[in-house]
């Protein structure tokens, strides 16, 4: 099987609520296409779970241009079981806390992986 190479400028892309896509986008992480496509998708009581499962499938399946997908942890719970089915190393999806949901190790299945390869669990 061969393995997806990182572009040279390749891309972060995001999934949160609206404060962590805001400062990422103040940080300069916000990019748009050519085909208007951009990476990251803003979270709201609002968003359905299906629009927060095609993009994810769609930053790790169909955007070569991605490397690096940071999801807040608390949408990441929503979409969990695609996350637990995740075993590519490119985009490697990173939990991240948000503003109102500080981080649990105890619930990243990234991290769980680890632990499980390390043999620390």
């Amino acid at each position: 099987m061969a393995e997806k190479r990182v572009q040279d400028n390749a891309l972060v892309a995001v999934i949160a609520d609206e404060d962590t896509i805001t400062g990422f986008l103040l940080a300069g992480v916000g990019h748009k296409d050519k085909k208007r496509q951009e990476n990251f998708l803003l979270v709201d009581n609002k968003t359905s779970q299906a629009r927060i499962e095609q993009a994810f499938r769609d930053f790790t399946t169909k955007r070569e241009d991605i490397a690096i997908v940071l999801i807040s942890q608390k949408i990441a719970d929503d979409i969990r079981h695609l996350l637990n089915d995740y075993d590519k190393v490119i985009p490697t999806i990173l939990e991240i806390p948000s503003k109102d949901h500080p981080y649990d190790p105890s619930k990243d299945s990234i991290m769980s992986k680890v632990k499980r390869m390390t043999g620390t669990e």
